[in-house]
């Protein structure tokens, strides 16, 4: 179990990590208030950033299944290799 000291010492490391990533994270604008226009821009962008499902998971702060659930929602056709596509939607 650990103890509240070390509770605090991990809590002080998430903050500082969290300080680092938002400076090195892009700002996105928003053309408009179309949800799942937001939604699919913020998957695309932290897949584009992070490299993979797990690290733009990371970055969006859900969990990678969540993020699989949006990219087949969503019909992202993503690939780690390659940029992303837009779906036929777009």
């Amino acid at each position: 179990m650990r103890s509240p000291d070390d509770l605090r010492e991990n809590t002080r490391r998430l903050y500082k990590a969290s300080q680092t990533m938002a400076t090195s994270i892009p700002q996105i604008i928003l053309e408009d208030f179309n949800l799942e226009a937001a939604e699919r821009r913020l998957c695309v962008e932290a897949l584009g950033l992070a490299g993979n499902i797990v690290g733009a998971a990371q970055l969006l702060g859900i969990t990678r299944h969540a993020l699989k659930r949006r990219i087949i929602k969503l019909d992202i056709r993503w690939s780690r290799t390659a940029a992303t596509e837009p779906g036929p939607s777009e």
